[in-house]
């Protein structure tokens, strides 16, 4: 029997296509696990484990699955914020003693974050408050624009601690930029947001009006009068223009910092998605344009990621805004252990021209009783965070929204829960479902969560006692860290798949990237109690792993 010319060149054909399409998966001949860390509840921080070999064949058990070829979103990068609590408190330390703190955030050898947040203005996270850089009432030409309140440092008289009464937010962005200066990878992505508008230019004519009705929420940071939202535009280019002029370009920016209101608890102003789509459309886009600006990164929205997708629908859809923006900004405070990947697809698969940036998140309400207590009562009697790794690995941490009955809020986002897994879950989560940036809040806070004026303590990474200058990097600086020195901007997010049969649902959480030289760097979480054994599937071969129990783990193969 002969076989026709057409099917011998159809065979051919088939053969060459199924090269292809093997040698477009990964080059999996040799692959090789290049290196294994884990930061773990047992007092793992970036250890090293053993290295492993990979078999050829399917796995069976556990297993998740890496597709190098089906790649995604190219990442922005992972990091922190700058504010001006962090730098009061790292003013109480001696120079030398502060500029290691700051090389093990920004250095190679250190975190090396890549992306930042700072605030336009005064934020809850000011050790004052309450200021702005057009403090002249009516200046509608900002005449008397200044960003000095950056630069002016802390008063030694009012607090006789301070080491560096030249130390401020300016300078402290500066000493991060000279450190990534002299790095192999120098680049510092910064996001500059405004909490509110000078406050003479809204309608409530105050920065803030606390214990507004609850059903009134929204209304108590106030709103642009309508003869100020030109003004406000310029105002926000004249920060980037006065930054500029002192050597800081920042690269994102955002109208406003979480535009549906904090209930009147600090600073804030009020957006809709409505009013803050024409205030880009015909003030902030056309000025960024026209100053210059035009390739900073414009985001829209900055608040929770339940309330993100009213904002992205109109928006992203407007061609005459959407032409200035690069993405939507997100937070995290909705709840403490839903990451709403759901919604991240539903946007990316509408808008997959659009970014999505985790621009804040942080361990809020410190200082509510732990509800369970801590594992060690007696050494940690004072404090049950400070210098007390226990709490960050244990369901210790409660929300704002802990066991609440408010209207509109599910206690049940708000669970008692352990502060490592919400960071390293959220982060995980996002990058696997499109998220292009990740960004913690204040890097640096006292042991109390503070300063802040107004309460609002919260976790930080690094906590430093200043009356002692001790200086306490917690689990979650470890796990940043981590994620951080993995992650690089420009890596491209590829696909994961986990079937786990013999697990719980929240047990194991996965995402992994590639960088330009072709390695691999898979992030694992395990929540649960107890170590799993899984296989990573890359192509037709596998690798049998064992990640230890509340452990993070990164697995960096090399393609």
């Amino acid at each position: 029997m002969s076989i026709s010319f057409r099917k011998v060149s159809l065979i051919i054909l088939i053969l060459i296509i199924s090269s292809f399409l093997m040698s477009n998966e990964a080059n999996t001949e040799n692959l090789s696990v290049e290196e294994i860390i884990i930061t773990s509840a047992e007092g793992d921080k970036l250890a090293s484990e053993d290295n492993t070999v990979f078999f050829e064949g399917k796995a069976t058990g556990n297993v998740i699955s890496v597709y190098p070829s089906k790649r995604k979103q190219i990442i922005d990068g992972i990091g922190t914020s700058f504010t001006e609590s962090s730098a009061y408190v790292l003013a109480h330390l001696p120079i030398e003693k502060r500029r290691d703190v700051m090389r093990k955030i920004f250095s190679s050898d250190g975190a090396d974050f890549t992306l930042t947040r700072t605030h336009i203005g005064s934020c809850d996270f000011s050790v004052y408050g309450k200021y702005s850089y057009a403090s002249v009432v009516g200046d509608a030409k900002l005449q008397n624009f200044t960003i000095e309140e950056d630069l002016k440092g802390f008063d030694k008289k009012l607090n006789p601690n301070i080491m560096d009464d030249k130390y401020d937010l300016l300078p402290m962005i500066k000493e991060a930029l000279f450190i990534k200066s002299t790095q192999p990878n120098p680049e510092l992505r910064i996001i500059a947001s405004a909490w509110t508008a000078p406050y003479w230019m809204k309608d409530i004519e105050e920065w803030y009006i606390p214990g507004a009705p609850e059903n009134n929420w929204q209304g108590t940071g106030g709103s642009l009068k309508k003869k100020y939202v030109k003004t406000y535009a310029n105002y926000l280019v004249k920060y980037l223009e006065s930054y500029r002029n002192e050597g800081v370009n920042i690269w994102g920016i955002t109208p406003v910092n979480e535009p549906y209101g904090n209930n009147g608890q600090w600073e804030s102003m009020q957006f809709t998605p409505e009013t803050q789509n024409r205030f880009i459309k015909k003030y902030l886009g056309p000025k960024l344009v026209k100053t210059g600006f035009k390739d900073v990164k414009l985001m829209i929205y900055d608040q929770n990621r339940d309330g993100i997708e009213p904002w992205t629908d109109l928006m992203f859809s407007d061609k005459k805004s959407s032409k200035y923006v690069y993405g939507v900004a997100v937070h995290w405070y909705e709840s403490t252990v839903n990451v709403y990947e759901d919604a991240f697809d539903r946007i990316h698969n509408k808008f997959p021209e659009f970014s999505i940036i985790h621009t804040e998140g942080c361990i809020d309400d410190l200082g509510k009783d732990a509800p369970n207590g801590v594992l060690d009562p007696i050494k940690f009697k004072e404090t049950n965070w400070f210098d007390n790794d226990s709490f960050w690995w244990n369901d210790n941490a409660t929300d704002w929204a802990y066991s609440v009955t408010w209207q509109g809020v599910n206690s049940k986002d708000h669970p008692a829960y352990i502060p490592v897994h919400r960071y390293a879950r959220n982060i995980i989560v996002s990058l696997d479902h499109w998220m292009k940036g990740w960004v913690d809040w204040n890097i640096v806070l006292d042991k109390d969560g503070g300063p802040n004026h107004v309460g609002n303590f919260c976790g930080a990474p690094i906590m430093i006692d200043t009356a002692n200058q001790h200086v306490y990097y917690t689990p979650i600086y470890y796990i940043l860290s981590q994620i951080s020195r993995t992650i690089r901007p420009g890596d491209v997010a590829v696909q994961t798949v986990e079937k786990t049969p013999e697990l719980e649902e929240d047990d194991i959480h996965t995402c992994a990237t590639l960088n330009s030289d072709n390695l691999l760097s898979v992030q694992v979480l395990n929540t649960s109690n107890h170590e799993i054994q899984y296989n990573l599937q890359i192509s037709n071969q596998y690798s049998p792993i064992t990640i230890k129990s509340n452990a993070m783990q990164t697995v960096r193969v090399q393609l």
